[in-house]
């Protein structure tokens, strides 16, 4: 093993060159780069590196490298780094802290009005094409898995199945029965003043099978089920796992996006049904304790309030909204950039996007409901 060698050359009129030569590595003594810093400072000349005689070299030398950088930045000292190894170039400019913070500038000018509002028109088409392209590998991959071709394992489907099925009746519990109250409270204060209490087991079966229902079990989706798809599609992302899934021949989408989009389109009509029995079960709460309403006479007052239409538009609504929930999430997730905050953004960002298309897609079949006298 050959010492590290430090040679500082200030004879050329406005460089300072650093010869380095030896191994630079951990196992040996490292210069300071006091002394290549106080012979530049003298006139604030350019450093610039002569690296011929470079052997190996690990983390020492880097670590001399970052400390010498970064006194020159301290001192106004330009640095020329054309001379160095390119792979000490590459790893000097991932450690330098220009990009530590991704997104963040220091300092800079504040773009026109009318550049910020191209650069945000662009971004804008940007997200489009990448959206469509995403569901088209989503259907094109859906097509493989109809023929058998899908390449993705059984077993994440089944996991898959139980996060976002059984491991969400909880929440879905709490939440469809205490919105079954609020209705059946709203819907009596109007009844009590005519004397027809019996029609809150009307407005509390229609809104919640309808509508409400669907519409709450997919906001809970979001928030739980999006969110964590995006979590963990980002995180993979920022671990370079999905670049390694494509180093090795196996679709991303195929592999992680498809039993994701699987298991919400299964589960959430089988949670709506669960979330249309609780929010009536609710109903029958205040009817039955306040209103005095018998059990046998809501059951009946709301057998024949329902019907199957009514059973097939909230399902409708909740199997729209369990693809939404699983794109948005499986969007965003791939769409992560290589960073913690990044994961953050994306799970927020899933989020905001599947309750904002769940509210859309909600008028949309509301409408065409009414458009078609369902």
């Amino acid at each position: 093993m050959t010492a590290s060698q430090l040679k500082i050359d200030s004879s050329t009129d406005g460089v300072v060159l650093v010869s380095l030569a030896g191994d630079w590595t951990l196992q040996n003594s490292i210069p300071s780069p006091e002394g290549a810093l106080s012979a530049a400072a003298a006139e604030k000349r350019r450093l610039a590196f002569e690296t011929g005689a470079l052997a190996e070299w690990d983390s020492a030398l880097l670590i001399f490298l970052a400390n010498l950088f970064a006194l020159c930045r301290r001192d106004g000292i330009p640095v020329d780094q054309s001379g160095l190894p390119e792979g000490v170039r590459k790893l000097m400019a991932l450690a330098s802290p220009e990009n530590q913070r991704s997104g963040v500038t220091h300092g800079s000018a504040r773009p026109p009005f009318l550049e910020r509002v191209a650069n945000k028109a662009i971004g804008v088409v940007g997200g489009v094409k990448e959206v469509l392209s995403f569901i088209g590998e989503v259907t094109v991959a859906f097509g493989r898995m109809l023929r058998g071709k899908a390449d993705f394992r059984r077993l994440d489907l089944a996991l898959t199945l139980q996060e976002t099925g059984a491991q969400a009746l909880g929440i879905v519990t709490l939440i469809s029965l205490l919105v079954g109250v609020i209705l059946a409270f709203v819907a009596a204060i109007q009844l009590k003043m005519f004397g027809a209490q019996i029609y809150v087991a009307d407005v509390v079966g229609i809104g919640i099978v309808r509508v409400m229902g669907a519409v709450m079990t997919g906001v809970i989706m979001s928030g739980r089920t999006g969110a964590a798809f995006a979590a963990q599609l980002g995180t993979m992302q920022v671990n370079e796992e999905i670049d390694a899934l494509q180093t090795l021949g196996l679709s991303p989408i195929e592999y992680l996006v498809l039993p994701r989009m699987l298991a919400l389109m299964l589960m959430m009509p089988l949670l709506c049904v669960y979330s249309d029995l609780m929010g009536v079960l609710g109903g029958m709460l205040v009817g039955v304790g306040l209103l005095n309403l018998g059990v046998l006479e809501y059951i009946a007052e709301t057998q024949k309030a329902l019907n199957l239409t009514h059973f097939l538009v909230g399902l409708t609504h909740c199997f729209v909204f369990g693809i939404l929930v699983a794109v948005a999430g499986c969007l965003r997730g791939i769409q992560c950039d290589r960073s913690a905050s990044a994961v953050g953004y994306a799970a927020t960002s899933a989020v905001v996007t599947a309750i904002v298309s769940i509210v859309v897609a909600t008028a949309i079949i509301t409408l065409s409901c009414q458009v078609l006298g369902i």
